[in-house]
Order: C-alpha cells, then structure tokens, then sequence
C-alpha cells in the first residue's frame, strides 16, 4: 500500500482528522513512530499504555501506529473494535524470532517451568504463555514469583538477562533479539561519552549487557524518557530507537538529546526498519479504507488474552499514554 494512490497536492494532516472525526477513530503512535505520525496522533506512548487507553475510548476504530504486535494486543483487548495497522509488513525481530510451532515444541519440553513472554511476540506465542510482561513491569512481575518455580523468558535474551543478573534468577532464556538495540557499539558509546563526560545514559534493557553497564539508568521507553525529563543535565545520550527523542525535545527544548552511536559512529542504524514503513501516506489509506485490518482467530485471541490479564493482575499502577489530541489539533 504505497502513497501512489494519495494525491500529492492533498493536505495529508487535515484529510487525516476529517477522516477520523468521520470514522470515528483514535489514533495510536508508538515513540518510535517518525515525528509527524506522533503529531497527529491522539496518544503517544508504550505499546500496552496505548491498548490499554484505546479500549477506555469510544472510538470504533483503532489505528496503531507501530508494529503488528502492539496491533494485535489492541485487537485482543478491543475485541469489538476494528484495528488497523498502515503497514502489514510492520513486523518485529523478536517476534519474528519466536515462530510460534518452534516455541511450543520448545515450552512442552519444559514442563516444569512457568512461560513468561515479553510483549514483543505474536499472538501465537502469548497464547503459549503463562504470564506477559512488558520493560516496565517485568522487573515487579518476576519478583513475585516464587524463587523455586522455574521459568521461560522469550522471546529476548538480552531482558531477560538483564532481570536474571539483576533478580538472581536463574531463567532458561529463548534467544531472540531486537535488531535496533543490537547494533549499538560499546566501542563508540565509550568515544562518545567521553565527548560529553557529564551527560548521563539512558539505555533501554533489549541492549546488550556491555551497553546497559554504561547506563546511568536501564529501563522501558517510557521510564527514559521520564528519566531524561527529570535529570539535571543538559545533555543526555539515549540508547534506544531514537523516534523517541522527538518527545524528548519537544518536552524540553532547552536539552539536547544524543542518540547513540552504532558501529559507524552515528545512530543511523539504530531506526527501527519496521516502525519506518508506516508513513502519513499510508496513515491517511488506512484510514479512508480501514484496512489492512488485524483479525484474529477468537480462540487465540481468547488464549493469548489470559496471560495479558493476569499481567495486569500482577502489575503495580503505570501512568497512561500521553494524550497528544491538544497537540494534532
């Protein structure tokens, strides 16, 4: 779905909130999302926050700026809604590490152990899953788990490392990755902070563990941003998908804000390639012809259900996703 079929000349932002009044719709922009589809947007936030708030909503439909999974979370919450997604190519490296037949065979190998699935997975996969957990309250949810229960974190090593080293808990580990926090070099965070010796690092838990060592504070985006809004110094260096910097200056203009560096000395690939593939074209399509449309089969979209809400049983109180609507209008 291309922006061949969008007339150049249109004005991309007022069709969009005609189209949304009209539909009836609410717009959700991840914090990796380029910088005008956060704009328009009527929440900007984590993927759950902004499930979580669409189904409080009225709306009818739900157009998910991000990537399929955060789409499909929003379908198994809203079931009686219809969700959208401008881009059905926008996938995601861990989910597409996890294909859910190689999980299961894996999961009833391991009878004994209690499944844990970070959000970042298919529906498929949630329905294997006991508990789901997000960056911000995995921490919280393993910690109420009983020391002796043993456990399967999937579908990325890299947080579940860092909640194993950080917990003490000894986890079997499924080794998927995020192809953005994977390129960040150590080598070249070390040049760059010695550049700036006083600005702090913020660095998301899907990095590596030689990047989070050279963090002053690990944690979800919506906690690095909180971090980088209320810290003292004027320059900060932010290790994760560098979409979220748009939020950053926008929130405190006075700040400058770095991303970090991959292998070449610069952050350029660190932009997530999915996020990319939606665009206010594509935006503007999926709104005028409400699709591609994410539809799931009812009794996964029921099993993946029950680990999402026993999450949420288990999670302490997270503040909402930023409604922007002020903003888009």
């Amino acid at each position: 779905m291309a922006g061949k079929n969008v007339d150049p000349t249109m004005d991309l932002v007022e069709e969009i909130k005609r189209l949304r009044k009209e539909k009836n719709a609410v717009i959700l922009a991840h914090y990796y999302q380029a910088p005008e589809i956060q704009d328009i947007a009527d929440f900007v936030g984590d993927s759950l926050d902004l499930s979580r708030k669409a189904a409080e909503t009225d709306a009818e439909v739900i157009v998910f700026c991000g990537v399929r999974f955060m789409a499909e979370v929003a379908k198994i919450l809203s079931p009686e809604k219809t969700v959208v997604l401008p881009d059905l190519d926008a996938g995601c490296s861990l989910e597409d590490s996890c294909p859910p037949d190689e999980f299961k065979e894996f999961v009833e190998a391991h009878p004994d152990h209690m499944v844990l699935s970070y959000i970042n997975c298919s529906a498929a996969v949630k329905a294997l899953t006991d508990i789901i957990v997000t960056s911000s309250n995995a921490e919280h949810i393993v910690s109420q788990i009983p020391e002796d229960q043993k456990i399967i974190f999937a579908p990325d090593r890299h947080l579940g490392g860092y909640l194993s080293r950080k917990l003490n808990r000894d986890m079997l580990l499924w080794q998927g990755t995020c192809i953005v926090h994977e390129l960040f070099s150590e080598k070249e965070l070390i040049k760059l902070k010695a550049k700036h010796p006083e600005a702090p690092v913020a660095a998301h838990p899907e990095c590596p563990d030689n990047i989070i060592q050279h963090a002053d504070h690990a944690g979800s985006t919506s906690s690095i941003l909180k971090f980088a809004l209320e810290s003292e110094a004027d320059t900060l260096i932010i290790a994760t998908e560098p979409g979220i910097i748009h939020q950053m200056e926008k929130a405190a203009p006075h700040k400058t804000f770095i991303g970090a560096p991959g292998a070449d000395g610069n952050c350029s690939c660190n932009t997530c390639p999915y996020m990319a593939l939606n665009t206010m074209q594509k935006l503007y399509l999926c709104l005028r012809d409400l699709g591609p449309e994410i539809d799931l089969d009812e009794d996964t979209r029921v099993a993946a259900e029950k680990p999402l809400r026993r999450m949420l049983e288990m999670s302490p109180t997270s503040g909402p996703a930023k409604d922007v609507s002020a903003i888009s209008e």
